[in-house]
């Protein structure tokens, strides 16, 4: 019953014996990887060894190669029944042919072979560049990320290629036939190739990297948005916002909105805060208070002036503004409320009051 024929795979015969060695082999290597990643994870802890971005690599690596045997043993299991075919034979067996293209197991294997080489590669790689940057201290690790992912995509780039010299697929001839279907796609995706190329052009330039914090326009229709930068990939970045939401934006905006780096140039800004007083309040008696407020919060640079400036007569009142210069830090709505709780405060001290708009409504007769 186990040895009876199922359906045959090229010049192999497979029966029920194949499929059990086939799912046995999968679920083992799935077990020996799990295995060897807590054991480990297990060891790495007891010697308090932070899991960074070497070790996580090197088990990519182990993982990778656990795979690789694994698909050698689920090859090698049909001898168990087909002793007369020779592994030769079997890579040779062409399942498509005809007079321009043929495809064989062989064909299979090197592809899958490709595969793992290049994902192996990328591994080495990684671990070569962050060994270069952990060597040179004035580096960071927005631009780490940037040559992980040039190295990335140039590697698989070429083993794209790669994959088609082993197919024996002329490149020429494929660009030429499928020149009419390439337009069509490349007019209904040209918005994603636009989000590649700035994808592109944010990984080379280094304007905006990983652990940024920018403020975006969001194209002038709501609030600007001050978000982190969490990851950059050819099409998209995620970058979470002040309320712990992770957001997923296509890469123009980054590249043709107006954006605020504020992990770049100064780590200094200056900041405002608009407060309107009533008529006929003592105008030198709110600017001290004002100034008071603002030094006596700790993230305020004392170094630097502290302006108060009457920017306006409005209809409720004098409109004064407060400057003060602070770090661009991702809490600066935070300090901007706790200024404005010290400026109520002293106000209600001094008795000065904020004017709120009112409406008169008079009803003639």
């Amino acid at each position: 019953m186990f040895s009876t024929t199922l359906f045959e795979l090229g010049p192999y015969k497979v029966c029920l014996w194949n499929l059990i060695f086939l799912s046995i082999i999968i679920f083992g290597a799935s077990l020996l990887k799990r295995f060897i990643h807590r054991l480990l994870k297990r060891m790495l802890s007891q010697a308090n060894i932070r899991m960074e971005g070497q070790k996580i690599t090197w088990l990519r690596l182990l993982s990778q190669g656990v795979y690789a045997l694994a698909t050698y043993v689920a090859v090698w299991s049909f001898n168990i029944n087909n002793e007369h075919v020779t592994f030769s034979e079997f890579i040779n067996y062409n399942f498509i042919e005809s007079k321009k293209f043929t495809f064989s197991f062989y064909h299979i294997l090197v592809i899958i072979a490709i595969y793992f080489a290049s994902r192996m590669l990328v591994n080495v790689t990684k671990l070569y560049i962050s060994k270069k940057f952990k060597e040179n201290n004035e580096s960071d690790q927005g631009s780490e990320y940037v040559y992980h992912q040039v190295a990335k995509y140039i590697i698989y780039i070429f083993s794209f290629f790669i994959c088609l010299k082993a197919l024996e697929i002329e490149i020429a001839i494929l660009l030429t036939g499928s020149a009419a279907l390439l337009v069509g796609i490349g007019l209904g995706l040209q918005d994603v190739f636009k989000d590649m190329f700035s994808g592109i052009i944010l990984l080379f330039e280094g304007n905006v990297k990983i652990g940024d914090i920018v403020e975006m326009s969001n194209s002038g229709t709501t609030e600007p948005i001050v978000a982190k930068i969490l990851k950059i990939s050819v099409r998209t970045t995620q970058i979470e916002t002040r309320e712990g939401n992770v957001l997923i934006i296509p890469n123009n905006k980054l590249t043709q909105e107006h954006v605020e780096n504020w992990s770049h140039g100064s780590e200094l800004s200056r900041f405002k805060i608009s407060v309107t007083v009533p008529y006929g309040s003592n105008s030198e008696l709110v600017c001290r208070l004002l100034k008071q407020a603002a030094l006596s919060h700790p993230k305020v640079k004392k170094s630097q002036p502290v302006i108060v400036r009457l920017a306006n007569f409005g209809e409720n009142g004098m409109e004064m503004e407060l400057l003060f210069w602070a770090d661009q830090s991702w809490d600066i709505n935070n300090y901007k409320s706790d200024i404005r709780l010290e400026i109520d405060r002293l106000f209600r001290e001094y008795k000065i009051v904020v004017p709120f708009q009112q409406r008169e409504i008079r009803i003639l007769k």
